[in-house]
């Protein structure tokens, strides 16, 4: 299940209130495609993923990376010579709350790729789009409770599911929501809200399931309010439509698509 906006932010741009849960299978249909539909259309992805890409330097400028998707966070440089010192290079733009799509190296010096001319560089790192990546995670403002969660556990026992998050905002869990715990990714697919028990994929976005002592902070993924919004009407226009969704005609579609060498 990857949904960019979860099913608490249709239910409510819908006006439904909290026992009318009949549709909610409908609802995650749509908001699964409007999902696919938005990422295909902009060739960008709006939930963060780790991942280590292989990145061809232009010949023409061996100094510069032109990256193939979205960079938020950089953990980690490879070429030919080696780990290289994240402090020798500059991501462009340099705006460390948007995304990067160029990796240059200071000081005049190129990227080693030896005798292939195949040869790449590794790139590791956070893939995706966020307008302000500094503020994408917020603080659930409960925690792992009860016992420690194991790396094969799939049920996470909270605090209080139906809380208020560090910002007010309720409830403080989502299904489809993301989360972080320590470094690892999570999807929460279903919520007991009796029990304060979340049902959780593990590991996802390409994060590895490891253990959670108790009382581990739970952070949740909040989307770019701009594409979460634009999820959320795309799946309510797929709801109420009989055929296909034109979403060609979205002047916002047309900014967010990602250019291509």
């Amino acid at each position: 299940m990857y949904t960019i906006a979860t099913l608490e932010d249709l239910r409510r741009h819908l006006n439904l209130g909290e026992g009318d849960s009949a549709s909610d299978d409908a609802l995650l249909r749509a908001l699964l495609e409007a999902s696919h539909l938005i990422e295909s259309a902009t060739l960008r992805r709006y939930c963060p993923r780790v991942e280590t890409l292989e990145v061809k330097p232009d010949r023409s400028n061996p100094r510069a990376l032109i990256l193939p998707d979205d960079l938020l966070e950089l953990r980690a440089v490879n070429d030919d010579g080696g780990a290289i010192d994240l402090a020798d290079l500059v991501a462009l733009p340099r705006n460390g709350d948007e995304p990067a799509s160029i990796l240059q190296l200071k000081r005049g010096a190129a990227f080693r790729l030896g005798l292939s001319p195949v040869g790449s560089v590794s790139v590791s790192g956070v893939w995706g789009w966020h307008d302000r990546w500094s503020a994408a995670w917020r603080d659930s403002g409960d925690q792992v409770s009860e016992n420690a969660l194991s790396a094969s556990a799939t049920q996470l026992v909270v605090a209080d599911s139906e809380g208020g998050d560090a910002d007010g905002a309720r409830p403080r869990f989502h299904v489809g929501h993301l989360l972080r715990i320590d470094g690892e990714y999570l999807r929460v697919s279903a919520i007991d809200r009796a029990d304060n028990r979340l049902t959780v994929l593990r590991g996802v976005a390409g994060t590895r399931a490891t253990a959670h002592l108790r009382g581990a902070k739970i952070e949740t993924y909040a989307p770019a309010p701009v594409i979460r919004d634009l999820c959320v009407r795309y799946a309510e226009r797929m709801l109420k439509s009989v055929g296909p969704v034109d979403l060609d005609s979205s002047p916002l579609l047309e900014r967010m698509r990602r250019l291509t060498a």
